[in-house]
């Protein structure tokens, strides 16, 4: 049977992808904040002692409160670095994914149009993809395929946090409603189900046709 690690797997998108895997019979181990919070390192290097290998990683954790960058603290900086971007990098380096499996990156359409308001959100979550683009090509060589999924606005908690008024912000959408974590979780399932594996390196903009950028 097939292992899954997932981080931020005991509510909203990260629950969706556990709930998901668990269907089709991957052991999935859904690691809640208690389990690994990202922004402090030794919990990260206690995870990763009892999880150091799996098939399927998905690297996902919540974001910072929004403040305009005049706002924004040292303290702030040093605990989102930890939290988007040097405890993931920790992670891929003590978590072993066997050969052919995958990883998923659960970042944020922030990466393609920079909230001022979620200005670490936006530095941090950027500089990790890079860093994800580069080792996707030395995954590749194993057939481990290497996703980010960048959702726009979806009905999680998180979302509810940063729009006030959620009712009036779907009139706003085309869709004319949030997506559901249910759809990422399905499609998450999907890629791992079929062995969908040339579909690597790349960023996946799940965000209901909201966005004006191309690629």
């Amino acid at each position: 049977m097939a292992k899954a690690v997932i981080l931020g797997g005991s509510r909203g998108i990260g629950k969706a992808i556990s709930e998901a895997l668990s269907s089709i019979e991957v052991d999935v181990v859904a690691a809640s904040k208690n389990d690994i919070d990202t922004s402090n390192l030794s919990s990260v290097r206690n995870f990763v002692k009892d999880h150091s290998q799996t098939d399927i990683l998905v690297l996902n954790t919540g974001g910072p409160v929004p403040k305009q960058f005049s706002e924004i603290t040292e303290d702030d900086w040093t605990k989102y670095h930890n939290q988007l971007f040097l405890g993931f990098c920790t992670v891929l380096r003590n978590i072993k994914v066997n050969d052919g499996g995958y990883i998923f990156l659960i970042s944020s359409s922030v990466i393609k149009e920079p909230n001022p308001k979620l200005i670490i959100s936006s530095a941090y979550r950027t500089a990790f993809l890079e860093i994800f683009k580069v080792l996707s090509k030395e995954y590749a060589q194993k057939e481990i395929s290497c996703i980010n999924i960048a959702p726009g606005p979806i009905n999680t908690d998180r979302t509810k946090e940063l729009i006030e008024n959620v009712e009036e912000f779907k009139k706003t959408l085309p869709m004319k409603r949030l997506g559901e974590p249910e759809e990422i979780g399905n499609f998450v399932k999907s890629i791992v189900e079929n062995r969908i594996k040339y579909l690597s390196g790349v960023t996946i903009n799940f965000d209901g046709a909201s966005s004006s950028y191309i690629f």
